[in-house]
């Protein structure tokens, strides 16, 4: 950054500084005199001393003078410290312009058509006498000073003698009403708040002397950051700027797997909101304290055991950290649970950090942004995606423009998948700077303590009993106040609850909430006689919750609900519960009834926005371990296969042909909106888990020919494959029926296994058509589907009446398995890793892609750093790395689970490189220009694929190619076209 600096004699000369060195200053706003005139002196002026003797010049002197009053060396004027002249500069201030406005520590409004009141009249204290200018000044129609209002701290506005007038908080009324922005944005609130199109209308009736200046003043506003404009461009600037803020709204969108905010909401509600005086303690504690003023103490690590209020002590912690002043820090959070496959693992818990570290800060998505719009959706899905995610993550958290980052993590013994990573990260990135400060939670367990015991401050709630106890009587108090209110207890009644809550807490707030949630239920009369039923500790009283359920008329019923509940792969909601339970598959429609039934199992569930949740961990682990035989009386594959059967029937039920009634065949996924009701409201989970559930149970006697599977499948399996796109899940399906299929015996059910296989080729061939646009299910991927193909026949009435002439086709699925396209140019070389998982390519559009052999899709983003054709790739042995070598005449080594190069490019070939291998250790590449021949049963020459030197298959003209892959009974075929081709081969006889 330029700024200015007047001398002693008042000439001005120029500094420039590093981002992360520059020092306070002042800056400038106003609007500029004729252009075409030449009026405001530039940088060359400057630099030349030729710029006194023009009309601008005295803004700049004001600007120096008002700064040195104000203590400050430094001060910037965007007329004469950015150098027009020269196009990276320009293009660099236009896209730092926001931030250097939003960094100055004070910034002077010259209002040029403003004048001062009469002499000896304050002007701060008498607005009357230049309101009315103010308010039709000239700086409020302008374009760039919209910018210059929202981004600083302090504004202060002058008049054209150089008297102050006020400041932006002084004013803000009447600058609310002059520019309609909201108070809350005037006075320094996040711009992501407001909406893109809120924003945009800010700027309506201001006006640039540019059209293309309209787009660049918006760009810090919209926090977005891009190349200059060509003339020939200037037209569409507007197009494309809204082009770039639909992409990246798009790519946080299928960032978010759950907003944390919400799931912070709904905790509160669930626990009975949070009791301000029941976490101040936290404030004042030594560790706390040190953690949140030492540099040296970057993490955190609270806890304790189950009910002791980690979960709420982490909320009043974010509570207050969002108490600080506006731009000091960005705050994010995350809440694991177990129960709920959606939240409790490593990966959710990247994407939910990192989904409101970009919604604070949205330039922050660039960088996810290129990896995105190589691999789309998958690169938070894929088996890859914590890798991915967590180098995003961690170069986010590297931003320099990041002044201070607070991240919290609630629950660490709830994340099920991939908590060993989680916890290394969390070391590793606590170290990343000083400006980054973790807080996590967990139960008292040594696996996570032997990673973080030496990574920060430990806070044991145990060891801070005294605190704890203190904060559990403040609870006990309010929620008792409470209850003698509702419920009208007279003086006695209600200092005998509190004595018993307080005598038997045992500073445990899970025990007391629990305690109050049924004295809710007992009558006034008899709370003095029932006191003695509530024993003190967590299990004692689950305890007597089941012994509640054991006396109740609907044992059966509850057992049925809280066994379902503590195997269910995420929450269900009440209207998939109906699904699971026979008794209560009539109440689809009946909300208030269900609650009710939730309310008859105990105090172990709650209900919040429909949705069925343990009221706390330790109940599920409670019934999992001692209630196990009661509510599991025929184990746990018995009620998997409840469910799984279950499930089978509500499918069946609600599924069939567009079932959305979108009627428009081509209509895409993106514009697909559920009605209301949802008529897959009651088989969303089943769409999704019934095989899950299947692999659970003893499954034998389902997957038989003419089982169950066989039957539902016959009926129902492309109404299935259009309910999963419906629901964004077709990708699953694929996956699942892959499983289905590896349980399936061929021999004791060759019915069933046909149907099986045949679903998994059409599942495949048609994957891409079908997530896009549901419907084509029935169009494209019917018509083009073999003749012979047992989905084609079975579904073959289902093909839209007016596709009266079907192209012909082929009679029965060939060898190809499916075709992976991406590639925009030739394919020049194939290769399977060692363990066949995965397939590299390498093609003249200058890439490397990563392909899962299994569902077709991209696995990485693209591995981009040739500059000319990639002629061939292979594995290393050991599946850890990938070598590609190009007509660039280099060869490059990349990471295979992350996609970075791992080591500077080779370089040395004089002419293009046409092989590469690696030799047996892995610890080798040989590049050459010879191929080389790998020794495998089957092959490909010319227009044959051979075994054993025997013709096995002929390939028409469009299939052959030099550029092959064979792994065990597989082959692939890149086509000229850019086209992947898979075939797979039984090791049966080839004779007919």
């Amino acid at each position: 950054m330029r700024l200015l600096l007047q001398g002693g004699t008042g000439e001005f000369s120029f500094r420039e500084f590093h981002d992360d060195e520059i020092p306070p200053y002042a800056i400038l706003s106003h609007t500029w005199l004729a252009v075409q005139e030449g009026e405001e002196p530039t940088y060359d002026d400057l630099i030349n001393g030729t710029g006194r003797g023009k009309r601008g010049y005295e803004k700049i002197q004001f600007c120096g003078e008002q700064a040195r009053r104000d203590g400050l060396q430094y001060f910037w004027v965007d007329t004469c410290c950015i150098n027009k002249a020269n196009y990276a500069e320009l293009q660099y201030a236009l896209n730092s312009m926001f931030c250097w406005y939003r960094n100055a520590t004070r910034c002077y409004v010259y209002l040029s058509d403003v004048p001062s009141p009469p002499l000896g009249t304050n002007a701060e204290f008498n607005p009357q006498s230049w309101d009315s200018e103010f308010w039709k000044s000239r700086w409020f129609t302008r374009g760039w000073t919209l910018q210059e209002l929202l981004a600083p701290r302090s504004v202060e506005f002058f008049s054209r003698e150089r008297e102050r007038l006020g400041d932006k908080n002084s004013l803000k009324q009447q600058i609310q009403e002059i520019t309609d922005i909201p108070t809350s944005a005037l006075q320094g609130a996040p711009l992501s708040q407001f909406s893109v199109d809120e924003r945009l209308l800010w700027m309506e009736r201001r006006q640039t002397t540019l059209e293309v200046d309209r787009v660049y003043s918006l760009l810090g506003i919209l926090d977005v950051k891009i190349p200059l404009f060509k003339d020939i461009e200037a037209a569409t600037a507007f197009g494309r700027l809204r082009e770039v803020i639909d992409k990246r709204e798009k790519c946080v969108k299928e960032l978010r797997l759950t907003d944390p905010r919400h799931d912070k909401k709904r905790i509160e509600d669930t626990k009975g909101g949070l009791l301000e005086d029941s976490y101040r303690w936290i404030l004042e504690n030594s560790e706390f304290k040190q953690w949140r003023s030492a540099q040296q103490s970057p993490l955190l690590w609270i806890k304790g055991d189950p009910g002791k209020g980690k979960t709420m002590l982490l909320c009043g912690i974010i509570n207050e950290l969002d108490k600080l002043p506006v731009k000091m820090a960005l705050l994010s959070y995350f809440f694991c649970q177990a129960n709920d496959l959606r939240i409790n693992s490593a990966t959710a818990v990247l994407r939910g950090l990192i989904y409101m570290l970009v919604g604070q800060q949205p330039s922050l998505v660039s960088y996810i942004q290129k990896k995105y719009d190589h691999s789309g959706k998958t690169l938070f899905e894929d088996t890859n995606a914590w890798v991915a995610l967590s180098e995003i993550f961690t170069d986010v958290l590297q931003d320099p423009s990041l002044d201070g980052t607070y991240l919290i993590v609630d629950g660490l013994d709830e994340c099920v998948t991939g908590l060993p990573k989680l916890l290394d990260l969390i070391v590793q990135t606590s170290s990343v700077s000083s400006c980054v400060k973790w807080i996590v939670s967990s139960r008292n367990w040594p696996d996570i303590g032997e990673r973080l015991v030496n990574a920060g401050q430990n806070l044991s709630l145990e060891l801070n009993a005294e605190s704890v106890s203190a904060a559990v009587s403040i609870f006990i108090r309010h929620k008792v106040l409470e209850l003698a209110q509702r419920k009208k207890y007279n003086i006695k009644i209600r200092d005998a609850v509190l004595d018993h809550l307080s005598l038997n807490a045992n500073g445990t707030f899970l025990w007391v909430a629990l305690v109050c949630q049924d004295l809710e239920k007992i009558p006034k009369l008899a709370i003095l006689a029932r006191l003695n039923d509530f024993p003190p500790g967590l299990d004692a009283l689950y305890e007597r919750m089941m012994k509640q359920i054991r006396n109740s008329d609907y044992t059966n019923l509850c057992n049925r609900i809280l066994a379902s509940i503590a195997i269910v792969y995420r929450p269900v909601t009440l209207i998939e519960l109906t699904s699971f339970i026979d008794v209560l598959e009539d109440m689809s429609d009946e909300v208030e009834s269900l609650q009710e039934i939730i309310g008859f199992c105990g105090s172990f569930l709650t209900v919040r926005e429909d949705t069925i949740y343990f009221i706390h961990q330790s109940a599920k682990d409670y019934l999992l371990t001692k209630a196990f035989n009661e509510i599991f009386p025929f184990g746990k594959e018995g009620t998997h296969h409840d469910i799984f059967s279950r499930s089978l029937k509500v499918m069946s039920r609600t599924l069939r042909r567009d079932v959305y009634s979108l009627n428009a065949p081509g209509i895409p996924i993106d514009q697909v909106k559920p009605p209301d009701p949802d008529p897959l409201g009651p088989a969303r989970y089943s769409c999704l888990y019934w095989i899950d559930h299947l692999l659970k149970c003893n499954i034998h006697k389902n997957l038989k020919d003419c089982g169950s599977v066989y039957k539902f499948l016959c009926q129902s399996f492309l109404y299935w494959l259009e309910a999963l796109s419906l629901i964004r899940s077709l990708s699953n399906g694929v996956v699942m029926i892959k499983k289905l299929e590896d349980w399936v015996q061929a021999n004791e059910s060759p019915d069933l296994y046909a149907f099986i296989h045949d679903a998994k080729r059409f599942a495949l061939y048609s994957r891409s058509v079908i997530e896009q646009t549901p419907l084509q299910s029935y169009c494209s991927a019917l018509v083009f589907a073999p003749e012979k193909s047992i989905v084609r026949t079975r579904f073959e009435k289902c093909i839209p009446h007016w596709i009266q002439k079907k192209p012909k086709v082929e009679a029965y699925w060939n060898a190809m398995l499916q075709t992976l396209e991406g590639h925009t140019d030739y394919v020049n070389s194939v290769a399977f890793s060692p363990d066949g998982k995965q397939v590299v390519s390498g093609s003249d559009d200058k890439t490397v892609r990563l392909w899962d052999a299994a569902t077709g899709q991209q696995v990485l983003p693209t591995l981009e750093g040739h500059t000319d054709w990639v002629r061939s790739v292979a594995f290393s042995p050991d599946g850890k790395q990938v070598v590609s070598g190009s007509h660039d005449k280099t060869v490059r080594l990349w990471d295979a689970a992350t996609g970075q190069q791992v080591l500077p490019t080779l370089k040395g070939h004089t002419d293009w490189v046409s092989s590469v291998a690696f030799s047996p250790d892995s610890k080798q590449v040989m590049s050459g220009s010879d191929n080389q021949m790998l020794p495998h049963n089957l092959a490909v020459s010319n227009d044959w694929v051979i075994e054993g030197g025997v013709n096995i298959l002929w390939l028409p003209s469009d299939y052959r190619t030099t550029v092959i892959a064979i792994w065990h009974r597989s082959v692939v075929l890149a086509q000229s076209s850019g086209r992947i081709s898979f075939f797979e081969f039984a090791e049966a006889s080839k004779f007919l």
